[in-house]
């Protein structure tokens, strides 16, 4: 990342990039040919306030780059939501960063939360990974009818309920600190056990960035056949998303 950007927690004094924001989330969407749920720039300057956002700037005071914390279900489950990147600093690892800091941020404040994220970029989902998350079921994620009626401003919001809202375009990954920690705990008592160190975990799993190319024709291939089936109906009853989470554990694991 360009050492000149600086990636900060958002504070009141950032208001006024909350139309800068929102308008870049807009286009973003639009030039995508999907959608995110829209948000006012006075729910940014909101989130601003909250001490809930993360902000990427330049020394001159140049926007670069944004993201926003959502809790849902009494802060049982957090959205790292909004996840946006001026396009000249794209492709520059700010949005790494960027997402670096708001998942320690979500951390700090919900630290028993369960942090989630529902996106069809590649690279986020690769980013995701590195910090933890897995993909997973829509059926993990919160059931809080608030946090689905965001979808209704996404162009593909149709095909999410022709299929009762358990899967879409897009790919669900979960952060769970509780199962997080069960596996420091195992791994803990593997090394007092067994004499040599434990198979690193890293190492037990295909790593997602070694499969990155065929992760990517997999989606590819999951979002034709989304397409089509939504389409025309299939004749035959399919579970799709038992198959759509067995696809996504094959290639992340």
């Amino acid at each position: 990342m360009d050492q000149n950007i600086i990636v900060r927690d958002a504070s009141p004094d950032d208001k006024k990039y909350a139309e800068t924001i929102t308008t870049e989330m807009a286009e973003s969407a639009k030039a995508r040919g999907t959608g995110i749920a829209k948000r006012s720039p006075d729910y940014i300057r909101t989130k601003m306030d909250e001490g809930k956002s993360v902000i990427a700037v330049t020394p001159d005071g140049t926007w670069v780059g944004f993201c926003y914390i959502e809790a849902w279900e009494d802060e049982k489950y957090v959205a790292n939501s909004g996840l946006i990147v001026a396009p000249a600093f794209r492709k520059s690892g700010v949005a790494k960063e960027i997402k670096k800091m708001v998942f320690a941020l979500s951390r700090k404040r919900y630290p028993d939360a369960k942090i989630f994220g529902l996106t069809t970029g590649l690279a986020v989902m690769k980013i995701n990974s590195d910090l933890g998350y897995e993909p997973v079921t829509y059926s993990e994620l919160t059931s809080d009818e608030k946090f689905w009626s965001g979808c209704k401003s996404c162009v593909n919001y149709d095909i999410l309920m022709s299929k009762d809202r358990k899967n879409c375009m897009c790919t669900a990954m979960l952060y769970d600190p509780v199962e997080k920690l069960s596996e420091e705990k195992a791994k803990a008592e593997a090394s007092i056990v067994v004499s040599r160190e434990p198979i690193p975990h890293h190492k037990r799993r295909r790593k997602f960035a070694e499969n990155f190319k065929l992760f990517e024709r997999f989606m590819r291939f999951k979002q034709f056949m989304m397409l089509k089936g939504w389409r025309k109906k299939d004749n035959e009853d399919q579970d799709e998303e038992k198959r759509s989470s067995i696809l996504s554990f094959l290639f992340f694991w």
